[in-house]
């Protein structure tokens, strides 16, 4: 017994593995292939004791074996790229003229340049190893990171060692020539391959004939109609050759890759479903023992590609859902006749003239046309020193301004899509979630085995019951078992609530974030600009009298920074025109000064303002004039719309919090408002703020901090989620997860409660994704499922989920009243 088992299952291994063998005997062949790029050499070039099909190829080996870089063969086999097809000499010339290079660069200072470079060779880890190791095989390379699914490389070098151009002859001399077209700058790169489209045609065409032409199969003929039949029959076999060929390419492809890398992904089983068919079908029609199952393989490949392309539909519209450059809730002032005005950043033109304060970021690249530009290019570069600009150089987006006020005018709106880029940087976001973790990923590495081991089981099974049903079982097993909807229901499930909240104008760095704020159960607020209202102030005034020319030269003082309480003193004076401010100071939580007409102003704390070391309790801002007390501010704040609402809500939930920078003036009104349980403290500088999230992370809690971005960024970054809030200044602060309109910040416990929600829709649709692979299987082993039908199900499997996991978080967002 045991025997005739051994037997009956080597059979069936077999006829299962053979469609491979089949389809990848090529690869047996005798054929010299190419050390480098794995092609059939016509003529050999021998180097090294190693075959090159050209002397391309073999110079690009040359090239990684004198810098030791041959590792790049030990990740794959063969990865590179032909290079029987010589690009021409001097064809990046173009990039030595300065005027043409300088709209393709991120960014240039006196000692680097960063740029992007659209690489469609990307295709294995290979690539990635050596395109991110060229500062081995030039030293002017400083850095280069590679995004694996934009195919793009960022490098950053030094220009005064190489040139833009050899570093892009160097791109070409190992295989890898960048992409470079000025007409298409400012368009995005299609997501969607056409080849797919032109699959799907071909496929359906040939399936409807085929079907068309299996009718007198179906229904039955007379004896004296065999010959019509056969000539249908063989109609058939020429239609499905395009089918198997060619549509059906995409997924020999893919499953060729996963097994040169030792890997058997999700179209393995595809393959296979679909090489057993055809093979089968073209035994029974030249055996003469029936019409074969060419409607069926047909059908697989026509479904399975459209499944395929209706998923790549949809992932390019998350992404076009996540380009933060469409809706980024911050402004900037731009002046038109000497008038400030707010504007959206894409609204943003070329040849406007921006106004930046300080503390604000630079949102497109642009020339200084007036004031004196203090950068931190830390955001860019990574480097705190900040640098000087003069009038006339190129200020470039993504720089902060620590000194006064500085106008610029645009020269690139791209640019806005870099500070996108450096929003999403993966090094930003120091708790980036670790998907070789995952539950879902670890399943689908052994996917595949497992489906196997159930196709040949049932055949297993059939073999000793039922011989004419181990064909359907494999084959509809092989088809319907896939885990593509339990991949896609955690994707498409964060794709949709970011872009829901995004219509709600609060906008996450990534999915990650919508995990995070769904586990926190300590919220904290920083209070001015937060709590309170950065343009409604009761402002009173007590001192000397103070002449127009005082009032304005201190409005113009005041006018240099971003925070509440000096945009409350520019509003108090009614400020139209700023005069020049020399030697502006700013210190953080204390106050500014400057020369304003030779005079020097300061603006701040009593501490900051008369140095006596005196702390004042009241809620004031003190000025002086030249070392001399003028007077101070008295500022009542007017806190936010619905504020009360909005505690009273969260108060019974969540952990609450206050850190203020002021005086505790308003200490019994907060006291009252969030409760004796809340922790309300004043006088905090920025260290002390973070200094208290660290505290409650280390008591264990999961922490969100929501601040304005102005003197938050250590805690905004320090928290488990990080939200700031924005009104019409620009306060796009990188070290946030998220941004949220101030008008939208009575909705905070509804966002909270939404991105809790996700993670019981990624459950439900898991759980969906498992019952349908659970149920396909089980009609699919007993030979009752037609492999056609099986082809049907495993796409609308995905399409399903799509459905689920949009309308169940639609429905959420319409159960908490919000926009989508």
């Amino acid at each position: 017994m045991l025997l005739l088992v051994r037997n009956q299952l080597i059979k069936i291994c077999a006829v299962i593995v053979s469609p491979l063998i089949y389809m990848n005997a090529y690869t047996v062949s005798k054929a010299v292939t190419c050390y480098h790029c794995g092609e059939d050499c016509t003529s050999v070039v021998i180097s090294d004791g190693r075959n090159f099909c050209c002397e391309g190829c073999k110079m690009v080996y040359a090239i990684l074996n004198k810098n030791g870089l041959c590792d790049y063969y030990a990740i794959s086999q063969n990865p590179g790229s032909s290079q029987r097809i010589k690009v021409r000499e001097n064809k990046f010339a173009f990039l030595d003229d300065e005027k043409i290079s300088a709209p393709l660069l991120n960014y240039k200072d006196a000692h680097q340049t960063f740029i992007t470079f659209y690489i469609p060779q990307i295709h294995c880890s290979s690539c990635l190893w050596l395109l991110e190791n060229l500062h081995k095989l030039n030293k002017g390379v400083i850095s280069s990171k590679v995004n694996f699914e934009k195919k793009e490389v960022d490098i950053i070098f030094n220009h005064a060692a190489v040139s833009l151009r050899k570093v892009a002859e160097l791109l070409v001399s190992i295989g890898y020539e960048p992409y470079i077209s000025f007409s298409d700058m400012r368009k995005a790169k299609p997501r969607l391959d056409k080849s797919k489209i032109f699959k799907v045609g071909v496929a359906g065409f040939c399936f409807g004939n085929i079907m068309l032409l299996s009718f007198p199969e179906y229904l039955g003929v007379n004896a004296q109609e065999h010959n019509l039949v056969l000539l249908f029959r063989i109609l058939n076999v020429l239609l499905s050759l395009p089918v198997f060929f060619y549509s059906a390419s995409e997924f020999y492809i893919s499953a060729w890759k996963g097994l040169k890398h030792g890997f058997l992904n999700i179209d393995a089983p595809i393959v296979l479903a679909v090489a057993v068919t055809f093979i089968r079908s073209l035994y029974e029609v030249f055996a003469n023992t029936g019409g074969g199952y060419f409607d069926s393989m047909s059908g697989i490949v026509f479904f399975m590609l459209i499944g395929r392309v209706l998923q790549d539909k949809t992932y390019q519209q998350l992404s076009f859902e996540r380009d933060y450059t469409a809706y980024f809730p911050i402004a900037v002032s731009r002046m038109n006749s000497g008038v400030q005005q707010s504007v959206a950043l894409p609204d943003i033109r070329l040849d406007d003239t921006l106004l930046i304060h300080n503390e604000e970021l630079v949102p497109a690249d642009g020339i200084l046309t007036k004031g004196q530009a203090l950068i931190d290019y830390s955001f860019v570069t990574g480097e705190s020193m900040p640098v000087v600009r003069e009038m006339g150089e190129i200020i470039y987006a993504g720089g902060k301004q620590v000194g006064g006020n500085i106008e610029l005018l645009v020269i690139k709106e791209v640019a806005q899509s870099y500070l996108t880029k450096l929003w999403n940087r993966d090094e930003m976001n120091a708790r980036k979630k670790d998907e070789a973790r995952s539950f879902v990923h670890i399943l689908s590495r052994y996917f595949t085995w497992v489906v196997l081991t159930i196709a040949i089981s049932a055949a297993l099974y059939w073999s000793f019951n039922d011989t004419s049903k181990i064909w359907p079982a494999v084959t509809a097993v092989l088809i319907i078992a896939c885990p593509c909807a339990l991949l896609l229901s955690n994707t498409f499930t964060n794709g949709n609530i970011l872009r829901i909240l995004g219509r709600n104008h609060f906008y996450l760095r990534n999915a990650q974030a919508i995990e995070e704020i769904g586990k926190i159960d300590t919220i904290v607020f920083d209070k001015t600009g937060t709590l309170t209202t950065s343009s409604n102030h009761s402002v009173e005034y007590a001192g000397d009298a103070i002449t127009a020319e005082m009032k304005q030269q201190i409005a113009s003082l005041a006018a240099q920074s971003n925070h509440p309480v000096s945009r409350a003193i520019v509003n108090y004076f009614d400020a139209k025109h700023v005069l020049p401010v020399a030697a502006f100071n700013a210190v953080t939580s204390k106050g500014v000064s400057g020369i304003v007409k030779g005079d020097c102003i300061k603006i701040g704390s009593r501490q900051f303002v008369l140095e006596d070391g005196v702390t004042e309790a009241a809620s004031s801002t003190y000025i002086s004039v030249n070392n001399k007390l003028i007077g101070r501010f008295f500022f009542k704040n007017q806190y936010r719309d619905n504020l009360y609402k909005l505690v009273m809500q969260l108060k019974w939930k969540y952990r609450l919090a206050v850190l203020s920078g002021d005086n505790d003036g308003e200490r019994n009104y907060l006291g009252g408002l969030f409760g004796a349980d809340a922790a309300i403290l004043f006088n905090q500088k920025p260290e002390n703020k973070l200094q208290f999230i660290k505290q409650l992370q280390q008591d264990g809690y999961k922490v969100m901090m929501v601040g304005d971005g102005l003197n938050d960024a250590g805690a905004l970054k320090q928290a488990d989620a990080g939200i700031a809030i924005t009104d019409s200044a620009n306060n796009f602060t990188p070290a946030s997860d998220g941004i949220i309109e101030a008008e939208k910040l009575p909705l905070l416990y509804r966002f909270i409660l939404f991105c809790r929600m996700n993670k019981n829709i990624v459950i439900t649709s898991f759980v969906v994704s498992i019952l349908y692979n659970i149920i396909g299987i089980w009609f699919a082993v007993q030979g009752s499922l037609s492999p056609m039908i099986a082809a049907i199900l495993m796409p609308s499997s995905s399409l399903s989920i799509l459905l689920l996991t949009f309308g169940c978080s639609s429905i959420a967002a319409k159960v908490l009243r919000l926009n989508n």
